[in-house]
C-alpha cells in the first residue's frame, strides 16, 4: 500500500481506470445490512477509500466517512468533493458530478490508518465498508477496532477483485498469470507486488479471519463468504457468477494495466524499461494479448480492424471482468 502515497503515483489516472462496481453489488450490500431488526441508516465508513469511488456509492446512508492512510488519495477525494466540476477533478468512472454536488454535505474524507480509529466514538457507526482494500488492513487490530465503532446490529461488508480475466477469451489466461504472478523480477511483476496483500487478494481474501475467531465471543452474530466468481474457480464454494466486468477498447486495457502497483513498483527497480523501443514491459504483454485475441478470432472465422499487423486494433472492443470475494459480518444485537 506504500505505492498509493509515492509522490510519484498518480491518484487521477488510478481513479479513471479501474473497474466500477455495479449498482447490483451495492444493493447486494445493503440488503444485507437491512436484514437485522436494528438496523440503522445514520452513519457509514469506507476505510481505504482511496479517490471516494465507494463511498460516493453509499447514498442510503445520512453521514457518510471515506478514510484512506494515503495523503495523495486523500487529497484528490477532497478536490472532487470540494468543486466536482472543475477540470482536474477526476470523477470515478461511475460517480456523477450531480451526485456529488448533492452529498457534499454528507460526505467527509479523513486521513487515517484503518486500524486507528481512535478519532471516531464508540457505537457511532452503522456500517463499514472497504472496497478493494481490505487486503492491506491488520485484521487482528483491525476487528476489535470495528466491533468498538460498530452499533449493536451494524454490519461490515468487504469485497476485492483478483487477477482479472477477458471474458470470451480463456487462452488469455495462462498470459496473464505470467505476466501479474510469474517468478522472474525482469519479466513479470509477480515478485514486485507488496506482500501479504496481494497474496490475500488472489486467495479471494480467505486469510482474513473471521470476527468470532478474533473478538469476544457472542460480539458478532454471523460472517459470511461469497464468491462472485463465475466458473473461473470452481474449487470455491457455491461459486457465483461474475458481477464485476467492464467493456472497453484496447486503449482502455492499457490504461488499466498502468494502474498497477506492481508496475510502479517494476519501474522503480528497472527505470530502463520506460524507454525499451519495444515498449515497457506493460505494453509487450498488452501486445500478447492483443495478438491472442487476433489469432483467437481468426480460429473462429472473425475478423477485426488489425490495424497494427496482426494485432486487434487499439480501438476494437474487448470485455473485462474481475472474479470478486465478499466478506459480510454482523454485529450481535
Amino acid at each position: 500500500m506504500a505505492t498509493f502515497a509515492k509522490t510519484t503515483f498518480d491518484a487521477a489516472r488510478y481513479a479513471a481506470a479501474r473497474p466500477t462496481y455495479p449498482l447490483q453489488l451495492y444493493n447486494f450490500l445493503f440488503d444485507f445490512h437491512g436484514r437485522s431488526p436494528r438496523a440503522r441508516w445514520d452513519t457509514a465508513l469506507d476505510l481505504g477509500c482511496g479517490t471516494g469511488q465507494a463511498t460516493f456509492a453509499l447514498t442510503p446512508y445520512k453521514r457518510i466517512i471515506g478514510a484512506d492512510p494515503s495523503p495523495r488519495m486523500i487529497a484528490q477525494a477532497s478536490a472532487l468533493l470540494a468543486d466536482p466540476g472543475a477540470s482536474n477533478a477526476a470523477l470515478p468512472p461511475d460517480v456523477d458530478v450531480a451526485i456529488v454536488h448533492a452529498m457534499k454535505d454528507r460526505v467527509s474524507f479523513v486521513q487515517s490508518k484503518a486500524e486507528e480509529l481512535g478519532w471516531l466514538e464508540d457505537g457511532s457507526v452503522d456500517m463499514v465498508v472497504a472496497a478493494q482494500a481490505a487486503h492491506w488492513f491488520d485484521w487482528t487490530r483491525l476487528w476489535p477496532e470495528v466491533a468498538r465503532i460498530v452499533r449493536p446490529g451494524g454490519s461490515l461488508a468487504i469485497w476485492g477483485y483478483s487477477e482479472f480475466r477477458l471474458a470470451n477469451h480463456p487462452s488469455c489466461t495462462p498470459l496473464i498469470h505470467a505476466y501479474a504472478q510469474g517468478s522472474d523480477p525482469r519479466t513479470s511483476l509477480g515478485p514486485h507486488w507488496e506482500r501479504p496483500g496481494r497474496t490475500i487478494v488472489d486467495d479471494h481474501l480467505q486469510p482474513i479471519p473471521d470476527p468470532r475467531d478474533v473478538c469476544e465471543t457472542g460480539t458478532w452474530e454471523t460472517c459470511e463468504r461469497i464468491y462472485f466468481v463465475g466458473a473461473h474457480y470452481p474449487h470455491l464454494p457455491n461459486p457465483r457468477p461474475v458481477l464485476l466486468r467492464k467493456r472497453t477498447t484496447w486503449g482502455g486495457v492499457l490504461s488499466y494495466l498502468r494502474t498497477f502497483s506492481a508496475l510502479h513498483a517494476f519501474h522503480e527497480q528497472f527505470p530502463e524499461d520506460k524507454v525499451d523501443p519495444r515498449g515497457d514491459i506493460a505494453v509487450r504483454f498488452w501486445e500478447q494479448l492483443r495478438a491472442q485475441v487476433a489469432e483467437d478470432k481468426r480460429a473462429l472465422g472473425k475478423t477485426g480492424r488489425a490495424d497494427d499487423g496482426d494485432m486487434e486494433g487499439v480501438d476494437e472492443e474487448i470485455e473485462i471482468e474481475w472474479p470478486m470475494a465478499v466478506v459480510l459480518a454482523q454485529r450481535a444485537l
